[in-house]
């Protein structure tokens, strides 16, 4: 049986920004598909956000390809990409004055266009997005009155609003609390299962990846180390020498893997 085709995938991918004097990633090779949630993960500056924005077409590429749904992404058009894949991404600052419920209303632009007025279908994808991120609250509230996480839930609600093929989404947890961080993990999952879509998501936090996602895809220093299930990524040796710091491992009751960092050993005649 050949193996389900890929709805995102970089082949062989190289970018280099101008003025920079090492490429950001090189050669990285790794593939979502329908039904997976991939975790990017990795150090400061392993590349990690380089190689989402190369699959999203944001970065030209120096050397390789990267397809999404099977074509290159350099052929899509900007809105019909959109209403396949839904992008969240690190930073994004509130301009205008907009109450949470027409920021999560945007998601649906790509559906409609520029003159089409929503519908009961599109009124029914915000509702449900907003209920699913925990946002119903906020929704004649304005953007720019939201603390940090109220506004990555708020940005989430929006990208689920687009009822995507596959969600992007990068550092998604930053700002969020304990229960809304295991929310979104929760929430993500339940989306990829259910509904069969693709989730890639970077993120800095370890163990929840490990938790969550289906494989995990280890860059350093804009390289891909390892592409693989957590237990197989998350090898003692390999991380200490990626994150330049000594960890261990544990397994949890639930057979998750999780890292734990180690206290250097004091050297001989220090005070500790």
């Amino acid at each position: 049986m050949s193996a389900p085709a890929p709805v995102l995938e970089l082949i062989e991918a190289s970018a280099q920004y101008r003025g920079s004097p090492a490429p950001q990633i090189e050669r990285v090779s790794l593939r979502v598909e329908a039904g997976e949630c991939l975790a990017l993960v990795g150090p400061n500056g392993a590349g990690k956000t380089t190689a989402l924005r190369a699959l999203l077409g944001l970065v030209p590429l120096s050397a390789g390809s990267a397809l999404a749904l099977g074509r290159p992404v350099g052929g899509w058009k900007r809105p019909a990409l959109a209403t396949a894949i839904a992008a969240v991404g690190q930073r994004e600052e509130p301009v205008f004055p907009t109450t949470v419920e027409e920021a999560v209303a945007m998601g649906r632009y790509p559906h409609l266009g520029p003159w089409r007025r929503p519908g009961a279908k599109d009124k029914e994808a915000v509702r449900r997005a907003m209920e699913r991120t925990d946002v119903v609250a906020l929704a004649h509230r304005w953007v720019q009155t939201l603390s940090g996480g109220e506004w990555q839930r708020v940005r989430l609600a929006r990208a689920l609003a687009q009822e995507p093929q596959v969600l992007v989404l990068d550092e998604p947890t930053a700002s969020l609390d304990l229960k809304h961080e295991m929310e979104l993990f929760e929430l993500v999952v339940s989306l990829v299962k259910e509904r069969g879509m693709a989730a890639l998501i970077v993120s800095h936090h370890l163990n929840a990846a490990a938790r969550f996602a289906d494989r995990l895809a280890l860059l350093a220093q804009g390289r891909l180390i390892a592409a693989d299930v957590p237990e197989r990524v998350l090898v003692p040796k390999v991380l200490s020498d990626v994150f330049g710091w000594p960890v261990d491992i544990q397994r949890l009751p639930d057979g998750a893997i999780q890292l734990y960092p180690q206290r250097r050993p004091t050297p001989p005649g220090a005070v500790s």
